[in-house]
């Protein structure tokens, strides 16, 4: 008799330990889910606004046609685009499907089973997930006072540490290190590991003291930054990011690289969308006003937040995230919950327009 099959027995250790993550429904199904009209998504850190203008005219513009056609393999046009408004060599970029996809790139390039990778225990866990199903060993760092605490990641630090990942602003505290915080640390590791400073969210920083990771490449050969257009530019669902570093270090990452993986209306919009300063600065303007609105309603209510920089608070609650998760998604309210970000009984809010924070504000003061 044929054995029952068992693909479990297939898989190496470090993936059979490992838990898949499972995405919330489609926005459609969770309103027949929980009974309501209309879903405000207040879980993913996307921008209300949508693409600047001239990217949505590139995404009306586009022909069906041209989706028989493959895209360019190395966002050619893109990259060359980046060069000249960062003052850099297009080589030095390398443009991935998602942020996601280019921290993958990187880990490969760099690590085996036996390195590892340090990071935030209290920080974007796709760093965390992607060393762990590689096989590699990702240490994990207590942030201090919601901040990355660099003395305990330099201690934590041997002979097999391949990559540091500091996600700056944090997601989700918003907390950041400044200039001198940064460049202090990259000179006590020297060139010992990879330094990878995440700046998904740098666009939306005002603070002068926040560092501009783009102009330390040259001083620091073994700094990567990542950069990304789903949340200032607001092309989530294109799925498109990039990397930018020294191009000795582009060039060894680029070895790991899956060409054609970033779609041709992707690459064309984000070359629209890279230039419009006006879609930024009203991006701040509707974070600002946002974040404004919430913290008194919070105050009002007795509930505390963390709110640095980004487009996104933490709230602290009284009860299970869970639960609130539930309760807010009857009013049509979608957050994020933070318990797997090691945040217990915390939700995590993306800033919106002034409707989706009046419906926030409502919900929480129902519950409260």
């Amino acid at each position: 008799m044929m054995r029952a099959w068992d693909p479990e027995s297939l898989l190496p250790y470090y993936v059979r330990k490992f838990q898949p993550y499972t995405p919330s429904r489609p926005d459609q199904e969770l309103a027949k889910l929980y009974r309501c009209e209309k879903i405000y998504r207040l879980n993913n850190n996307e921008n209300a606004l949508g693409p600047p203008p001239s990217a949505q005219e590139v995404i009306r513009r586009f022909e069906a046609k041209r989706a028989a056609v493959y895209p360019s393999g190395d966002s050619y046009y893109l990259r060359c685009k980046l060069g000249k408004k960062f003052d850099k060599d297009p080589d030095q970029f390398l443009v991935g499907n998602g942020a996601n996809e280019v921290i993958g790139f990187a880990i490969k390039a760099f690590c085996e089973p036996g390195d590892n990778i340090i990071t935030a225990d209290g920080t974007f866990a796709v760093y965390e997930w992607t060393a762990v199903f590689s096989g590699i060993e990702a240490r994990l760092v207590p942030l201090k006072e919601f901040c990355f605490d660099d003395e305990e990641m330099l201690n934590r630090i041997d002979d097999r540490t391949k990559i540091i990942f500091i996600c700056n602003p944090n997601n989700p505290t918003g907390t950041y290190w400044n200039l001198e915080r940064l460049k202090r640390f990259i000179e006590r590791v020297h060139q010992k590991a990879i330094i990878i400073v995440d700046e998904a969210y740098s666009e939306f920083v005002e603070k002068d003291d926040y560092p501009d990771g783009m102009a330390l490449i040259n001083e620091y050969p073994n700094l990567v930054i990542f950069r990304t257009f789903s949340k200032m530019y607001g092309l989530a669902g294109l799925r498109i990011g990039y990397l930018v570093g020294s191009v000795e270090t582009v060039e060894v990452i680029r070895r790991t690289c899956i060409v054609y993986s970033v779609n041709t209306m992707a690459q064309e919009a984000a070359l629209e969308a890279i230039d419009d300063e006006d879609h930024v600065m009203k991006t701040r303007a509707m974070v600002r006003e946002g974040k404004d609105f919430l913290e008194l309603e919070l105050r009002k209510m007795g509930l505390t937040a963390s709110s640095g920089e980004g487009n996104y608070v933490m709230i602290k609650l009284p009860m299970d995230d869970g639960l609130v998760y539930r309760k807010l998604m009857r009013s049509g309210v979608m957050v994020r919950t933070m318990t797997g970000f090691r945040f217990p009984n915390h939700i995590r809010v993306t800033i919106a327009l002034r409707e989706s924070m009046q419906a926030l504000s409502r919900s929480l003061e129902n519950i409260f």
